[in-house]
């Protein structure tokens, strides 16, 4: 356990010596204190009188509820795409790091075993990028809540579907890198599958219009690879309180992830570095 602990520690530690969890830090305060002093609500008997929002003058007689859902539906899903895009931007290198000649030679020197030493790593990863989702989505649930004095406790369960389908891109970025130590590679193939997304998104409409064969092999896509696009539904509706209908996007893409963590654990294990 202490070994595994250490790792976790190292890892969290290089992504600060990186400025990996500053740079994040800061572009999540920058948006708080935009959020804090861009949303102005002038709440009266629990009913939007007036809102500002970025300069934009909203004029009264809608529910409160309302509109509060609505803006963090809209937050959530920001964080969700940008968030997750810049989080794997700013730590995707720090894996292919872990493999160069040298770093990893002294780590695999150490008495913990490889599959410790990967899930260390992994776990620093996120533990750092869980604490950054807290503190940003967290904190504008907060600002939000205290401003409008309307509590959507369901708005924090989003944290949970950012930081999984973090960990599941991240799964892709573990994957290619035990392969091919490429930080380049291994983020051009996350952001390609991300981009896919787009499309398995449509998938009942795409379908209709494909032939037996091609309607098969965009099917199989579909529930191969992971619905990054799709899960933003889901992120939507929970931040608005409402029930989610289908977790099937989140559920595949949760395999979908499990199988890249480990394929890149048994590259991993086997390599010979």
């Amino acid at each position: 356990m202490l070994p595994f602990l250490g790792m976790l520690q190292l890892t969290i530690r290089e992504l600060r010596a990186k400025k990996v969890i500053w740079g994040l830090f800061l572009i999540s305060s920058l948006v708080l204190l935009v959020v804090t002093f861009a949303l102005n609500l002038d709440v009266v008997d629990g009913t939007l009188a007036s809102a500002r929002l970025f300069g934009a003058e909203t004029s009264g007689g809608v529910d409160l509820q309302n509109i509060v859902f609505a803006v963090q539906s809209i937050v959530a899903g920001t964080a969700y795409w940008l968030g997750i895009l810049l989080a794997l931007f700013a730590s995707g290198p720090i894996f292919t790091t872990l493999l160069t000649k040298g770093h990893i030679d002294l780590l695999l020197s150490k008495p913990i075993s490889r599959t410790r030493l990967l899930t260390g790593h992994v776990g620093g990863v996120w533990l750092a990028m869980f604490g950054l989702c807290i503190y940003l989505l967290g904190g504008i649930w907060l600002i939000m809540s205290i401003k409008s004095e309307v509590w959507n406790p369901r708005f924090l369960f989003s944290i949970l579907i950012v930081l999984s389908m973090f960990g599941v891109m991240y799964g892709v970025i573990v994957a290619i890198g035990a392969f091919t130590r490429s930080t380049a590679l291994s983020l051009i193939v996350t952001y390609g599958l991300i981009i896919t997304s787009l499309a398995l998104a449509g998938v009942q409409q795409i379908t209709e219009q494909l032939g037996a064969v091609s309607k098969a092999v965009f099917l199989v896509l579909y529930h191969t690879l992971p619905n990054f696009a799709e899960v933003t539904t889901i992120v939507s509706k929970l931040s608005q309180g409402d029930p989610v209908a289908n977790w099937y996007p989140f559920i595949s893409s949760l395999l979908f992830g499990a199988a890249c963590y480990l394929i890149g654990g048994i590259q991993f294990n086997r390599r010979d570095f």
